[in-house]
């Protein structure tokens, strides 16, 4: 499962990253595509400065979302990934703290990934809500663009959809390595009562030909 949630981390922190550069508008979307936004786009004068000025402040309201997204998105990929590493061999043989930390892990990551995304939409919504959104909005939409509006976007969509998948991952993930740590300690018992039941019989066969010099004399 672990492998699966590096998988949705890296969907995730695309998904964040193109929401962002997606919702900034066509006004700052033109210096980073290379067009011309007069010629592509009915906005020019006073209202394309207009719409530039408030994509810029709406990509700075909007910016703590992708620049706390992305550090979170790293960190729980990269734990995961290098979990997946050290525990490339069979159960039995792992460091029983790896098996814990990977339990830990993953239970916190879940949990943490269902907050992240509430906290993200909440985020969101709470920005288009304001009226510099409002505002674009209306520009944009008075000159037919109507999907630049302050709804919660495909991407953001996007976001949350992936981020519950991660949190779904890690608590199947958690299920499954609680599993595992009670097959591997029923395994480690099972193996020390095999091996005490083979001391035991040595120990019998030992003792056996002392018994019988014992009788002959």
């Amino acid at each position: 499962m672990l492998i699966c949630a590096v998988l949705t981390n890296s969907l995730v922190l695309i998904c964040l990253v193109a929401a962002h550069m997606v919702s900034s508008g066509m006004s700052s979307a033109g210096g980073l595509g290379g067009f011309d936004i007069n010629s592509n786009f009915n906005l020019q004068g006073t209202e394309l400065q207009k719409a530039r000025e408030l994509d810029m402040q709406y990509s700075q309201m909007r910016a703590p979302a992708l620049y706390g997204g992305i550090p979170f998105c790293l960190t729980l990929g990269v734990l995961s990934l290098l979990f997946v590493v050290a525990g490339n061999k069979p159960p039995h043989h792992m460091s029983r703290k790896l098996l814990y930390g990977a339990l830990v892990f993953q239970a916190v990551g879940a949990v943490a990934y269902v907050v992240a995304v509430g906290l993200y939409l909440h985020f969101i919504i709470r920005v288009n809500a304001t009226d510099v959104c409002q505002q674009r909005a209306r520009i944009y939409g008075g000159r037919g663009y109507t999907w630049m509006n302050c709804d919660v976007g495909g991407g953001d969509a996007a976001v949350a959809l992936f981020g519950l998948i991660t949190a779904i991952l890690y608590g199947v993930g958690t299920v499954l390595t609680f599993q595992t740590i009670r097959g591997v300690r029923r395994y480690l018992e099972e193996r020390k009562r095999r091996e005490a039941e083979k001391q035991q019989a040595r120990a019998n066969a030992q003792r056996a030909p002392l018994r019988a010099d014992t009788t002959s004399v």
